[in-house]
């Protein structure tokens, strides 16, 4: 059966279709295993993340696996068709090798997905609804993401916000593993930086802000003390790095604040990074020596900059993976090979049992070796070799050229390894 990716990402759905697509992780394994049983597919693999939903199939009906996919999530399919691509095989191929590269991410070269991509590589292993094709699939697209990694500068550089706050932390502080981290807000921006900030594991991280429960479900995540927001004068000089986002109309750390924690701490070097817009610091707080602020639009250059440098590498990253379709496709080619080829060596073999066992029986009888050999020889070679001659016999017209030329490759007729091999003497 020919493979199909089908589904819907960011590119082509808001979210509000994408999350009533979504699986729950925990659901994987049985759909997998109920899309078989339906018979709509005969290989399968599930990824469903919060930027995409694709099912990659071996399968004879891509619309019946769309549907299926309505079924499952129960949506209505003509709700969420103008939202859906199905992709046959080379298209297929190509897209999962993007995925996997980071070609496809919301954010460019971003290494999140190839971790998404074997999680459901190995769950549909677990159902059992990885088969041979989309088990060399996935396998080719890990390797092609860490080819393209290798020899690209599509990871290179940050990208983020997020990532762009530890960057220019990493700047002021020989080792962030010394670092006290404060987090002023819970928002999704604070959410991420503090999963960038977890990843330099400093030595202690904080929230501060007005709502309590949600600071305290955020730091649950990260090992994380909870402040109330009215302690932020208080926690300042305890800390090395400031990232405030909220939503307050007004500056909730001045220039005075800034100054009381600079003298408890001795001068040593305070940065703070503002997010929120409008300002949660005061400006004038930047004029203090020894405390480094940096505003979003610090941020968003050092972003964009990374940006351009992914661009320029999508191009080498696109050749790669080009390349590495048409190896998949090749490989693809000769599995449908497989069963003729299974079939031709069964047919040779029956051939050659029935001329054995004749041979034995003449042996058996006691007649000369040597005149059994050479009948045996003979006859198998005739029997092996009937088919090619019939078809030739029976060439007619226009089809004369082909079959003669058909032949002559099949058997090698035309290089010198068909010559016979010379007796020893």
């Amino acid at each position: 059966m020919p493979l199909f990716a089908l589904g819907l990402n960011h590119h082509t759905a808001p979210v509000a279709i994408r999350e009533r697509v979504a699986f729950p992780p925990e659901s994987l394994i049985e759909a997998l295993q109920g899309l078989l049983a339906e018979g709509v597919a005969q290989e399968a693999a599930l990824l469903s993340t919060c930027n995409r939903t694709e099912l990659y199939c071996s399968t004879d009906n891509p619309e019946a696996a769309a549907d299926w996919l309505a079924r499952r999530r129960d949506v209505a399919l003509r709700d969420i068709a103008p939202f859906l691509y199905t992709l046959p095989e080379q298209e297929a191929v190509q897209h999962v090798f993007r995925v996997a590269s980071g070609l496809d991410s919301m954010v460019l070269g971003e290494p999140q997905i190839l971790g998404q991509l074997k999680e459901a590589a190995r769950l549909a292993d677990s159902a059992g609804t990885l088969g041979a094709n989309l088990h060399k699939l996935f396998q080719n697209s890990f390797a092609v993401a860490k080819e393209v990694r290798s020899s690209t500068a599509i990871g290179a550089n940050t990208v983020s916000m997020a990532a762009a706050a530890v960057h220019l932390a990493a700047r002021i502080f020989e080792r962030m593993s010394d670092t006290r981290i404060l987090f002023v807000g819970a928002g999704e921006m604070i959410e991420l930086c503090a999963a960038h900030f977890a990843g330099s594991q400093p030595r202690s991280m904080s929230i501060a802000n007005r709502t309590l429960s949600r600071a305290e479900t955020l730091a649950s995540r990260f090992g994380a003390e909870v402040l109330p927001l009215e302690a932020l004068a208080d926690a300042l000089p305890r800390h090395d790095v400031i990232i405030s986002c909220t939503g307050s109309p007004l500056p909730l750390i001045g220039r005075g604040m800034a100054e009381r924690a600079l003298k408890i701490r001795r001068r040593r070097p305070l940065v703070m990074v503002d997010l929120a817009v409008p300002r949660d610091i005061e400006p004038e707080v930047a004029t203090l020596s020894d405390i480094f602020l940096y505003t979003v639009d610090d941020l968003a250059q050092i972003v964009s900059k990374g940006m351009e440098s992914r661009q320029s590498a999508v191009a080498e990253a696109e050749t790669i993976i080009r390349s590495r379709v048409d190896g998949f496709q090749h490989w693809l080619g000769s599995r449908d090979a497989v069963p003729t080829i299974r079939q031709l060596r069964e047919h040779a073999d029956n051939l050659r049992q029935a001329e054995l066992q004749r041979a034995q029986r003449q042996l058996a009888r006691g007649e000369d070796p040597q005149a059994v050999l050479e009948a045996f020889s003979h006859a198998l070679s005739n029997k092996l070799l009937h088919a090619p001659t019939h078809f030739l016999n029976h060439a007619e017209g226009e089809r004369i050229a082909p079959a003669v030329s058909s032949v002559r490759e099949v058997f090698q007729l035309d290089q010198s390894g068909a010559h016979p091999p010379r007796q020893d003497s």
